[in-house]
C-alpha cells in the first residue's frame, strides 16, 4: 500500500503502446475504454500447447458487446503521465475510475464536508434526480457552479453518467466488437450502441443512514487489482484515479486542501487480500474507496466499507445484485449493470436473425446474471435457447460443456467468460464449431485482443 499527500502534476509523458488488451480495442478514430467483467477466475494451465498460427483466422466473425466509449487523445496522453500510466496498453475503466474520483470530490465541495454526508450529493451531481443541474465536463468548471450556488451536472470522460437513486448509471454506451482474420479485433467494424434503463427502473435517492464526521481533508483510497486474475485491469484504473487527483489538486484541491491518496491491491476472489487491504484503508482514515474491479470481490467488502460510513465507488462492477443491495446509501458505480448489457447483446443476436443458441457462462455473480438476462431477451424475441450451461471457470477441462454445445447443433453460441474463454474457444475450434464455422458472441472479458493473443498461444 502506498500513500501520498498529493500526486504529482505534469509528469513526463510516456509513449503509449496502442494495443488492445483483455476487454478493449484501439479505435482508429480515437481510442476506446472498456469495462471489465465483474468476475474473478484463476485459470489453470492451458489445455493445449498448439503452436501459434495453426488456427489462423479461427476467430474471424467472433463478436460481442462491452461497455465502450471513445476517449480523446488528450485524455490518453495525460493518463500516460501518471505513475501507473507509463506503460498502458489499454484503457479499461480508466475513464470510469477518473469520473468516480471527480464526482466524490465535487460532492465533498457541495456538502462542505468529507464526511459520510457527501454521499447524498453524488447522484444529483451526476445529473440524476428530479432537477438536473448545469452541464459541465471537468472539476474546475463544475466547482465554479457550486461556488456560485448552483448544481452542476457532470458529464465526464466516460460520458453522461446520470445515476439512478441507487447510485448506478441509467445510461450507457456499448461497443460491438468484431474479430478479423488475424484473430484480433477489426477496429474498422466497431460500432457503438447506446443503452438506457427503462423508466420503471428509476428509484428515489437512497438515504445515507450511517454517520461519519469528516476532518476537512478528502482522503481517497483505491482497492484495485495489482495481483491475481484481474491484474491486467489495474494499470488503467490506477492511472484514472491518479490523473483525477492530479487534476483536482492542480485546481486547488477539495475544501481548500490537497486530496490525499492511499492505493491498495484488491487481488481477486480467490484470496482474502481485498479484506486485508480494506482494513488498512479504513485504518488510514479514507473517506472513499475506489473499487473493486470485480463484483465478486466487492461483495466480500461492501458491508465492511459502508458500515464504517465510507463511500465505496466501483468503476467496474456490473452485477445486478448491487442494484438493490442494502448499502446504506454509500455504494456507487459508474459501470452499467448487467441488465443493460444483457439486453444489448440479446438484441444484437436478434438483429442478426439467429434462430437458436447455446449459452456457456461462468459460474459467478457476473456470469449467472448475464446468462439469465441474455436468455430472457432471446426467448422473448422468439429465439430458441437450446441449452444454458454454467461452468466452473477453474476447471481443468471444458470438454463436456463443449460436447454438449456441439450436440445442440445451435445456429449460434454465446460465451460469457473471462481468462478461460480463450481455452473454451480453442476447444470449440477443435470440435469443428469455432466462430468461423458457427457465429459466436462474447461479452466484456472475452471481446479483447488479449483473447486472440492467448488463443494463438494456446493459453
Amino acid at each position: 500500500m502506498h500513500t501520498t499527500r498529493a500526486l504529482r502534476v505534469g509528469a513526463v509523458v510516456a509513449a503509449l503502446a496502442l494495443v488492445g488488451a483483455a476487454c478493449g480495442s484501439d479505435d482508429s478514430g480515437g481510442d476506446t475504454t472498456t469495462a471489465a467483467p465483474a468476475a474473478d477466475s484463476t485459470a489453470p494451465a492451458a489445455d493445449s500447447t498448439a503452436p501459434a498460427g495453426d488456427t489462423a483466422g479461427a476467430l474471424k466473425g467472433f463478436k460481442g458487446t462491452t461497455p465502450l466509449v471513445e476517449l480523446s487523445d488528450d485524455f490518453k496522453t495525460r493518463l500516460a503521465s501518471t505513475p501507473s500510466g507509463a506503460s498502458l496498453v489499454d484503457y479499461n475503466y480508466a475513464a470510469e475510475s477518473y469520473d468516480a474520483v471527480v464526482l466524490i470530490a465535487l460532492a465533498a465541495e457541495a456538502a462542505k464536508t468529507d464526511g459520510a454526508e457527501l454521499a447524498s450529493q453524488i447522484v444529483p451531481l451526476s445529473g440524476g434526480g428530479d432537477a438536473p443541474g448545469e452541464k459541465c465536463e471537468d472539476f474546475t468548471s463544475c466547482k465554479a457552479i457550486i461556488d456560485a450556488g448552483g448544481t452542476p451536472d457532470y458529464d465526464g470522460q466516460s460520458g453522461p453518467i446520470t445515476m439512478n437513486g441507487n447510485g448506478e448509471p441509467l445510461v450507457a454506451s456499448y461497443g460491438v466488437l468484431s474479430f478479423g482474420a488475424d484473430n484480433r479485433i477489426d477496429d474498422s467494424l466497431t460500432t457503438y450502441q447506446p443503452a438506457e434503463a427503462p423508466e420503471s427502473a428509476i428509484v428515489p435517492l437512497t438515504p445515507v443512514d450511517v454517520q461519519r464526521a469528516g476532518d476537512g481533508v478528502l482522503h481517497i483510497g483505491s482497492l484495485l487489482p495489482q495481483t491475481g486474475s484481474l491484474a491486467f485491469l489495474g494499470p488503467p484504473e490506477f492511472a484514472g484515479v491518479e490523473l483525477a487527483i492530479d487534476d483536482i489538486n492542480a485546481a486547488g484541491g477539495v475544501l481548500g486542501k490537497p486530496v490525499e491518496y492511499t492505493s491498495g491491491d484488491s487481488g481477486d476472489a480467490s484470496t482474502d487480500l481485498a479484506s486485508q487491504t480494506t482494513d488498512s484503508l479504513l485504518a488510514a482514515g479514507v473517506d472513499a474507496i475506489i473499487g473493486a474491479a470485480s463484483s465478486s470481490v466487492s461483495k466480500t467488502v461492501v458491508d465492511k466499507i459502508t458500515a464504517a460510513g465510507v463511500i465505496q465507488f466501483s468503476p467496474a462492477n456490473t452485477s445486478d445484485e448491487f442494484t438493490t443491495y442494502p448499502d446504506h446509501g454509500l455504494y456507487f458505480r459508474d459501470a452499467p449493470p448487467d441488465l443493460l448489457q444483457g439486453s444489448v447483446l440479446g438484441q444484437l443476436i436478434l438483429d442478426d436473425g439467429v434462430g437458436s443458441v447455446s449459452i456457456l457462462g461462468l459460474d459467478d455473480a457476473y456470469g449467472n446474471g448475464l446468462a439469465d438476462r441474455v436468455e430472457e431477451v432471446l426467448t422473448g424475441g422468439g429465439v430458441e435457447v437450446k441449452s444454458k450451461t454454467i461452468y466452473d471457470p477453474k476447471a481443468t477441462s471444458f470438454s463436456s460443456e463443449i460436447e454438449k454445445v456441439k450436440g445442440d447443433a445451435p445456429d449460434a453460441i454465446v460465451l460469457i467468460s473471462f481468462d478461460e474463454g480463450s481455452r473454451i474457444l480453442r476447444g470449440l475450434v477443435e470440435a469443428g464449431i469455432g466462430p468461423n464455422v458457427i457465429p459466436t458472441y462474447g461479452v466484456d472479458g472475452n471481446t479483447g485482443n488479449a483473447l486472440g493473443e492467448n488463443f494463438d498461444a494456446g493459453k
